[in-house]
C-alpha cells in the first residue's frame, strides 16, 4: 500500500515532497485519493504565484515595424515568454493542489502549441487560463475551438469560404477529441468550412469574426447535416462514442502507461465519468490496472524539473535570473520546455528522454539545483527520504554510499532510475 501511494502521487502531480508522503500515507489510499483529486479548499500556496503582467505584446504598437524594430519586438517577446515560463514553473512547484497542476500541464500537451509560431507570450498565457479555467472537456473543447493561440498555430486564421485550410478540423479529429480512423477526409473537409471565418488580432482578448469569410451553408458530417458553425461541431463530436474514450486513452498515456494499452474494463469506467478529467483520473488511479503499472512511465523533463525543485525546497521565482535562463534554455536542449512541443502532436513519452544526450544536460541541470541549496544529507538513506525514494538498487545504493559530497549525492540521485522512472 506504501507503493501504491508514492505510485498515485507521483503520477497525480509533479512528485510529493517528503513531508507531502508522510501525511498521505498516514491517510491511507482512499483519502489520499480524494485528497488528491478532490483538494478542499482555494490553493493557498499558488497565490504566492500571482499570474505576472507580460504587458502588450510588442508588435500591438509596431503595424509596420523596421528590421531594427521587429528585432527589438522579437528580444522583447522572447523576454515574455520567459518570465510567463518562470511563472508557470514557479507555480507548478509551490501549488498544493498538485493534481490540477498536473491537469495543466496535461492539457498543454494534448492542445498542444507553441510559441515558436505564435510568438506571443499573451495568446499562451490566455491558452493556459482556459486550460485551468474549463470546468469540464466539454467546455474545454469549446473554448480551444475558438482559442487564439491554437487558431494561429493551426492556420486557423486563412480559414475562409473561398479557401477552406483543413488544419485546425483535421487536429479536432485526430488528436483533440476522436482519434485516428474515427472519421473520414469528407468530415474533414466539412469541418473546415464550419471552423471558417475568424481572425487573431493581437490586442483582441478573442477572435475576430469575419462574416464575410464564413461558411454558413448546410455540411454533412460524420452522417449529420446541419449548418454547422465552430459551437455545432464541438457538440457533434462531444456526442460521439468515440470521444470519451479517446479522452480516456490518452490521460492513461500520460498518467499510467505509455507502453501497455488500457484495459477494457478501466477504458469503460473513465468513460462513466466522462467529461469530467478529475473524476476520469478518479477512475484511473481506483482501478488495480492503473497499480500495475509501477516502474513503467519515464519523467518528461518538465515533470523531472518541477518535482526536483519541490523535493530541494527551490522556487524558480528566488533562482537568480541568469541561473534561470541557463536552466530554462537547458530545458530545450532535454527535449522540453514550456509552451515549445516540437509538433501540433506534443511530446513524446517513455524511452525517448534516456538517450546518451539527454542524460548528460540532466546531470548539468540536477548539478546546478543542487548547488542552489546548503549541502545535502549524508547517508543513501536520508537522501532517499529527501528525494521520496522507497529504496535504491544495491547498485545505487553503493555509488551514494562512496560520494562525500552531500550536492553530489543529491545531484546522482535526481539523475538516478529509481528517480527518473515511476
Amino acid at each position: 500500500m506504501t507503493d501504491d501511494i508514492i505510485l498515485l502521487l507521483r503520477r497525480a502531480g509533479f512528485g510529493p515532497t517528503a513531508a507531502e508522503l508522510g501525511a498521505a500515507r498516514r491517510l491511507g489510499y482512499a483519502a489520499a485519493l480524494s485528497g488528491v483529486v478532490a483538494p478542499a479548499g482555494p490553493d493557498v500556496s499558488a497565490t504566492s504565484a500571482p499570474v505576472p503582467d507580460l504587458g502588450p505584446d510588442p508588435f500591438v504598437s509596431m503595424p509596420r515595424p523596421t528590421d531594427a524594430q521587429r528585432a527589438e519586438g522579437d528580444r522583447r517577446r522572447t523576454e515574455q515568454t520567459v518570465s510567463l515560463a518562470r511563472w508557470w514553473l514557479d507555480r507548478m512547484t509551490v501549488a498544493d493542489h498538485q493534481a490540477v497542476e498536473k491537469l495543466v500541464f496535461f492539457w498543454h500537451g494534448h492542445w498542444a502549441t507553441s510559441v515558436a509560431k505564435v510568438r506571443s507570450a499573451q495568446l499562451m498565457l490566455g491558452q493556459l487560463q482556459a486550460f485551468r479555467e474549463s470546468r469540464d472537456f466539454a467546455e474545454l473543447a469549446h473554448r480551444m475551438v475558438l482559442d487564439r493561440a491554437l487558431v494561429y498555430w493551426l492556420d486557423g486564421q486563412h480559414n475562409k469560404k473561398a479557401a477552406p485550410n483543413e488544419n485546425l478540423a483535421r487536429e479536432l479529429f485526430e488528436l483533440f477529441m476522436l482519434g485516428v480512423g474515427q472519421y473520414s477526409e469528407r468530415d474533414v473537409k466539412e469541418a473546415g468550412r464550419a471552423l471558417t471565418g475568424w481572425r487573431v488580432v493581437l490586442d483582441r482578448e478573442t477572435l475576430v469574426s469575419d462574416p464575410q469569410h464564413r461558411d454558413t451553408g448546410r455540411k454533412t458530417i460524420l452522417g449529420t447535416t446541419s449548418n454547422f458553425d465552430a459551437r455545432s461541431l464541438v457538440d457533434l463530436l462531444l456526442r460521439q462514442r468515440a470521444c470519451p474514450r479517446f479522452i480516456a486513452s490518452r490521460l492513461w498515456f500520460r498518467y499510467a502507461s505509455a507502453t501497455q494499452p488500457i484495459p477494457d474494463r478501466t477504458r469503460e469506467a473513465m468513460v462513466q465519468a466522462f467529461p469530467a478529467p478529475m473524476a476520469m483520473l478518479r477512475a484511473l488511479f481506483e482501478d488495480e490496472a492503473f497499480r500495475a503499472t509501477r516502474g513503467t512511465m519515464v519523467k518528461q523533463p518538465i515533470e523531472w524539473l518541477v518535482g526536483a525543485m519541490r523535493n530541494l525546497g527551490i522556487r524558480p521565482a528566488a533562482i537568480p535570473e541568469q541561473v534561470f535562463t541557463e536552466i530554462y534554455w537547458a530545458m530545450e536542449a532535454l527535449g522540453q520546455r514550456p509552451f515549445a512541443p516540437p509538433s501540433v502532436g506534443g511530446w513524446p513519452a517513455g524511452a525517448a528522454w534516456l538517450t546518451s544526450a539527454a542524460a548528460q544536460v540532466r546531470l548539468k541541470i540536477a548539478s546546478t539545483l543542487a548547488g542552489l541549496v546548503p549541502p545535502g544529507p549524508q547517508a543513501p538513506e536520508a537522501v532517499a527520504h529527501q528525494l521520496c525514494i522507497d529504496k535504491w538498487t544495491d547498485r545505487t545504493y553503493a555509488v551514494l554510499r562512496d560520494v562525500r559530497d552531500g550536492r553530489l549525492k543529491l545531484t546522482l540521485g535526481l539523475v538516478s532510475p529509481e528517480y527518473l522512472v515511476t
